[in-house]
Protein backbone atom coordinates (compact mmCIF):
# COMPACT_ATOMS: atom_id res chain seq x y z
CA UNK A 1 0.00 0.00 0.00
CA UNK A 2 1.27 3.14 -1.09
CA UNK A 3 1.56 6.12 2.13
CA UNK A 4 -0.54 8.68 1.21
CA UNK A 5 0.51 12.40 0.91
CA UNK A 6 2.01 14.04 3.75
CA UNK A 7 -0.35 14.24 6.12
CA UNK A 8 -3.07 14.99 4.00
CA UNK A 9 -6.79 16.63 5.18
CA UNK A 10 -8.85 13.63 4.25
CA UNK A 11 -6.59 10.82 5.03
CA UNK A 12 -8.58 8.16 7.26
CA UNK A 13 -8.85 8.86 10.85
CA UNK A 14 -7.41 5.69 12.11
CA UNK A 15 -4.01 4.15 11.10
CA UNK A 16 -3.89 0.40 11.39
CA UNK A 17 -0.28 -1.37 11.81
CA UNK A 18 -0.37 -5.21 11.93
CA UNK A 19 3.29 -6.87 12.44
CA UNK A 20 5.61 -7.61 16.02
CA UNK A 21 6.79 -5.90 18.48
CA UNK A 22 10.56 -7.38 19.95
CA UNK A 23 11.61 -5.85 23.07
CA UNK A 24 14.45 -6.20 26.08
CA UNK A 25 17.10 -5.07 27.74
CA UNK A 26 20.93 -5.39 27.88
CA UNK A 27 23.36 -6.10 30.68
CA UNK A 28 24.96 -2.39 30.04
CA UNK A 29 21.66 -0.96 30.57
CA UNK A 30 20.02 -0.12 27.65
CA UNK A 31 16.56 -0.97 26.63
CA UNK A 32 15.54 -1.52 23.02
CA UNK A 33 11.83 -2.01 21.04
CA UNK A 34 12.15 -3.26 17.60
CA UNK A 35 8.75 -2.74 15.39
CA UNK A 36 8.69 -4.63 12.34
CA UNK A 37 5.09 -3.83 10.43
CA UNK A 38 3.97 -6.08 7.69
CA UNK A 39 1.20 -3.94 6.50
CA UNK A 40 1.31 0.10 7.19
CA UNK A 41 -0.06 2.86 5.62
CA UNK A 42 3.87 3.55 4.90
CA UNK A 43 4.06 -0.11 3.24
CA UNK A 44 6.05 -3.01 5.09
CA UNK A 45 8.73 -1.26 7.50
CA UNK A 46 10.13 -1.83 10.31
CA UNK A 47 11.57 1.09 13.15
CA UNK A 48 13.40 0.41 16.63
CA UNK A 49 13.25 3.00 19.71
CA UNK A 50 16.10 3.04 22.29
CA UNK A 51 16.65 4.09 25.79
CA UNK A 52 20.09 4.28 26.86
CA UNK A 53 21.39 3.69 30.70
CA UNK A 54 20.74 7.45 31.30
CA UNK A 55 17.36 7.74 30.27
CA UNK A 56 17.58 9.35 26.21
CA UNK A 57 15.06 7.93 23.81
CA UNK A 58 16.60 8.08 20.36
CA UNK A 59 13.81 6.47 17.42
CA UNK A 60 15.36 4.80 14.27
CA UNK A 61 13.55 5.15 11.46
CA UNK A 62 13.76 4.22 7.69
CA UNK A 63 12.30 7.40 6.47
CA UNK A 64 11.39 11.33 7.24
CA UNK A 65 7.17 10.14 6.94
CA UNK A 66 8.12 7.12 9.20
CA UNK A 67 10.08 9.49 11.48
CA UNK A 68 7.63 12.43 11.55
CA UNK A 69 4.69 10.22 12.49
CA UNK A 70 6.12 8.19 14.82
CA UNK A 71 8.36 10.93 16.58
CA UNK A 72 4.55 13.35 16.94
CA UNK A 73 2.60 10.01 18.66
CA UNK A 74 5.57 9.20 20.98
CA UNK A 75 8.17 11.00 22.75
CA UNK A 76 11.68 10.83 22.42
CA UNK A 77 14.92 13.22 22.37
CA UNK A 78 16.44 12.67 19.24
CA UNK A 79 15.58 10.96 15.92
CA UNK A 80 18.20 8.80 13.61
CA UNK A 81 16.63 8.47 9.91
CA UNK A 82 18.82 6.17 8.77
CA UNK A 83 17.97 1.89 6.89
CA UNK A 84 16.36 -0.36 9.26
CA UNK A 85 16.21 -3.98 8.09
CA UNK A 86 14.67 -6.57 10.17
CA UNK A 87 14.65 -10.14 9.02
CA UNK A 88 12.40 -12.49 10.49
CA UNK A 89 13.22 -15.99 10.44
CA UNK A 90 11.97 -19.06 12.08
CA UNK A 91 12.92 -18.73 15.94
CA UNK A 92 14.92 -15.95 14.82
CA UNK A 93 14.99 -12.16 14.21
CA UNK A 94 18.02 -9.88 12.63
CA UNK A 95 18.26 -6.41 13.28
CA UNK A 96 20.37 -3.63 11.56
CA UNK A 97 20.02 -0.34 12.49
CA UNK A 98 22.02 2.27 12.42
CA UNK A 99 24.57 1.82 15.55
CA UNK A 100 22.72 -1.04 16.13
CA UNK A 101 23.17 -4.61 15.16
CA UNK A 102 20.82 -7.43 16.87
CA UNK A 103 20.51 -10.82 16.54
CA UNK A 104 16.83 -12.16 18.94
CA UNK A 105 16.63 -15.92 19.39
CA UNK A 106 12.50 -16.49 19.78
CA UNK A 107 11.32 -19.28 22.67
CA UNK A 108 8.08 -20.93 22.38
CA UNK A 109 5.34 -19.68 23.41
CA UNK A 110 3.88 -20.11 27.04
CA UNK A 111 0.53 -19.72 28.59
CA UNK A 112 -0.55 -16.01 28.09
CA UNK A 113 0.75 -16.36 24.57
CA UNK A 114 -1.65 -19.27 24.10
CA UNK A 115 -4.40 -17.35 25.43
CA UNK A 116 -4.15 -14.44 23.17
CA UNK A 117 -3.80 -17.06 20.12
CA UNK A 118 -7.67 -18.49 21.41
CA UNK A 119 -9.24 -15.05 20.97
CA UNK A 120 -10.15 -14.99 17.14
CA UNK A 121 -7.74 -12.08 15.42
CA UNK A 122 -10.68 -10.12 14.42
CA UNK A 123 -11.56 -9.25 17.99
CA UNK A 124 -8.08 -9.28 19.34
CA UNK A 125 -6.94 -6.74 16.95
CA UNK A 126 -10.13 -4.25 17.76
CA UNK A 127 -9.63 -1.07 19.36
CA UNK A 128 -12.75 -1.86 21.30
CA UNK A 129 -11.24 -5.34 22.58
CA UNK A 130 -7.97 -3.76 23.41
CA UNK A 131 -9.89 -1.11 25.70
CA UNK A 132 -11.40 -3.80 27.25
CA UNK A 133 -8.65 -5.95 28.35
CA UNK A 134 -6.97 -3.21 29.15
CA UNK A 135 -7.45 -3.39 33.43
CA UNK A 136 -6.44 -7.50 32.88
CA UNK A 137 -3.35 -6.68 30.73
CA UNK A 138 -2.06 -4.23 33.52
CA UNK A 139 -2.66 -6.34 36.28
CA UNK A 140 -0.96 -9.49 34.39
CA UNK A 141 1.97 -7.25 32.72
CA UNK A 142 2.71 -4.20 35.25
CA UNK A 143 3.31 -1.02 32.99
CA UNK A 144 2.04 -2.23 30.11
CA UNK A 145 -1.03 -0.75 28.42
CA UNK A 146 -3.23 -1.50 25.47
CA UNK A 147 -5.04 1.52 24.86
CA UNK A 148 -4.24 5.42 25.67
CA UNK A 149 -1.75 8.42 24.69
CA UNK A 150 1.68 9.30 25.32
CA UNK A 151 0.62 12.92 25.89
CA UNK A 152 -0.20 14.41 21.95
CA UNK A 153 -3.99 13.97 21.01
CA UNK A 154 -3.44 11.04 19.23
CA UNK A 155 -4.99 7.84 20.96
CA UNK A 156 -3.93 4.58 20.20
CA UNK A 157 -4.80 0.61 20.64
CA UNK A 158 -2.44 -2.75 20.87
CA UNK A 159 -4.05 -5.42 20.05
CA UNK A 160 -2.27 -8.48 20.66
CA UNK A 161 -2.67 -11.89 19.22
CA UNK A 162 0.62 -13.84 20.12
CA UNK A 163 3.75 -13.40 22.31
CA UNK A 164 6.94 -15.68 22.56
CA UNK A 165 9.49 -14.95 25.36
CA UNK A 166 12.74 -13.88 23.65
CA UNK A 167 15.37 -16.87 25.24
CA UNK A 168 18.78 -15.13 23.89
CA UNK A 169 20.21 -11.96 22.42
CA UNK A 170 23.10 -10.57 20.95
CA UNK A 171 23.43 -6.84 20.74
CA UNK A 172 26.02 -4.44 19.89
CA UNK A 173 26.13 -0.57 19.61
CA UNK A 174 28.33 1.31 17.21
CA UNK A 175 30.38 -1.90 17.59
CA UNK A 176 30.21 -2.44 21.57
CA UNK A 177 29.04 -5.39 22.65
CA UNK A 178 25.89 -4.48 24.92
CA UNK A 179 26.33 -7.27 27.15
CA UNK A 180 24.08 -10.00 28.38
CA UNK A 181 20.35 -10.11 27.75
CA UNK A 182 17.70 -8.60 30.79
CA UNK A 183 14.69 -7.72 31.58
CA UNK A 184 13.12 -4.31 30.29
CA UNK A 185 13.96 -2.77 33.43
CA UNK A 186 13.18 0.27 34.42
CA UNK A 187 10.40 0.42 32.01
CA UNK A 188 10.79 2.23 28.81
CA UNK A 189 9.25 6.06 28.38
CA UNK A 190 8.37 6.02 25.00
CA UNK A 191 5.26 5.92 24.74
CA UNK A 192 2.06 5.89 27.16
CA UNK A 193 2.95 1.91 28.45
CA UNK A 194 6.19 0.08 29.01
CA UNK A 195 6.87 -3.10 26.63
CA UNK A 196 6.78 -6.46 29.11
CA UNK A 197 9.33 -6.41 31.95
CA UNK A 198 10.67 -10.01 30.47
CA UNK A 199 12.11 -9.78 27.20
CA UNK A 200 9.83 -11.04 24.53
CA UNK A 201 8.21 -10.95 20.88
CA UNK A 202 4.65 -9.97 20.34
CA UNK A 203 2.15 -10.22 17.05
CA UNK A 204 -0.17 -7.33 16.93
CA UNK A 205 -2.26 -4.67 15.76
CA UNK A 206 -1.65 -1.24 16.60
CA UNK A 207 -4.44 1.26 15.38
CA UNK A 208 -3.26 5.01 15.80
CA UNK A 209 -6.23 7.53 16.16
CA UNK A 210 -5.67 10.75 14.20
CA UNK A 211 -6.19 14.10 14.71
CA UNK A 212 -8.70 15.36 12.77
CA UNK A 213 -6.59 18.33 11.59
CA UNK A 214 -3.01 18.80 12.29
CA UNK A 215 -0.27 21.20 10.74
CA UNK A 216 3.31 20.48 11.06
CA UNK A 217 6.40 22.29 12.04
CA UNK A 218 8.86 19.91 11.34
CA UNK A 219 9.89 16.03 12.13
CA UNK A 220 7.73 15.50 15.40
CA UNK A 221 6.26 19.06 16.40
CA UNK A 222 2.73 18.53 15.96
CA UNK A 223 -0.40 20.84 17.18
CA UNK A 224 -4.09 19.95 16.41
CA UNK A 225 -6.23 22.49 15.61
CA UNK A 226 -9.36 22.05 17.22
CA UNK A 227 -12.84 23.00 15.24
Amino acid sequence: MAPFPRWQSNAPPRWRFDGEIAAFGTALGHRIVIGRWSVSPFGPISDVMVEDPHGARLLIAPSDDVAEFIASTYRFDSVDVTPVNVVRCPGQLHVAAGPLCSDLTIGRRGWLGLLLRAVPRRVASSPTWARLIDPFTRAVLPGVRTHGSAGSERREWYGAWDLHPLVSVTASWHGTDLGAMADVCPPVRFGFGSAPRRPSIVRLTSTVQLCRQARFRGPGMETCLRN
